[in-house]
């Protein structure tokens, strides 16, 4: 079994990285040696990701809507290696007719301008042979009715991954693109609703069942290892856009 740590010596840093699939892509790279600092806006949570990492990792809480509480962040932690984007708000789908488009806005604020603003004042931090990943979502590719905010960030995103790993290059940017994952974001729904939820669309899928952050992670990891992939957004949905 081959035991060597690949990300021995790197530092990742992880924007969303108290809970779901943020803490689990920063609970992956520590494995793979990586020193850890995650960021969110919740005090309470870093700490309590912070028990789940090793020794040493680093947790800030650092209001992410915010760009100039984004810059402050990069200029006090200083150079690093890999910067993941995983910040994100509760989920919420809604028929066209009742989009109230002033809050819709502010969707965009944390998934979109917040992960512009960490890009703009993180990269020059970013060592040689780093990365940058951030996160969309599948819904782009196949939108279900309710999904046209969501829909359109992922959109987005997708093209905002393409240009900067044109306007950054070398520096290699990507992003990931879950499907259907077991995560806080649906914390929204009510508990049965939203297990109900989860087993309908397990059933769906060709592989049968809805992700975990875990399994999410791991593309993370491969995007960040990956040193000939950029602009490339990558699918991990279990197949839900085949089904």
């Amino acid at each position: 079994m081959n035991d060597i740590k690949t990300l021995a010596n790197k530092t990742v840093v992880v924007l969303g990285g108290s809970a779901g699939i943020g803490l689990a892509t920063a609970k992956a790279a520590a494995t793979e040696g990586a020193s850890v600092i995650i960021a969110s806006s919740n005090q309470q949570r870093i700490n309590s990701a912070l028990e789940q990492l090793p020794q040493g990792s680093k947790g800030f809480a650092v209001d992410l809507s915010s760009e100039e509480n984004i810059k402050n962040f990069f200029d006090k932690i200083g150079q690093f290696d890999h910067l993941v984007y995983t910040a994100g708000e509760n989920l919420v789908v809604s028929d066209l007719d009742k989009i109230d488009l002033d809050k819709s806005r502010q969707f965009f604020n944390l998934r979109y301008w917040s992960a512009l603003a960490a890009v703009k004042h993180g990269s020059a931090k970013i060592n040689a042979g780093g990365s940058v990943t951030l996160t969309s979502g599948s819904g782009g590719f196949r939108p279900m009715k309710g999904w046209v905010i969501a829909a359109s960030i992922c959109t987005m995103m997708e093209g905002l991954t393409r240009a900067l790993a044109v306007e950054l290059a070398p520096l290699r940017v990507n992003c990931v693109m879950p499907g259907f994952v077991k995560t806080d974001l649906w914390g929204n729904i009510p508990e049965a609703d939203r297990e109900a939820m989860f087993k309908s669309a397990g059933e769906s899928l060709p592989v049968k069942h809805v992700a975990s952050p875990e399994e999410i992670a791991q593309t993370y990891l491969y995007l960040i290892k990956q040193t000939y992939s950029t602009g490339q957004c990558v699918v991990v949905d279990g197949g839900g856009v085949l089904a």
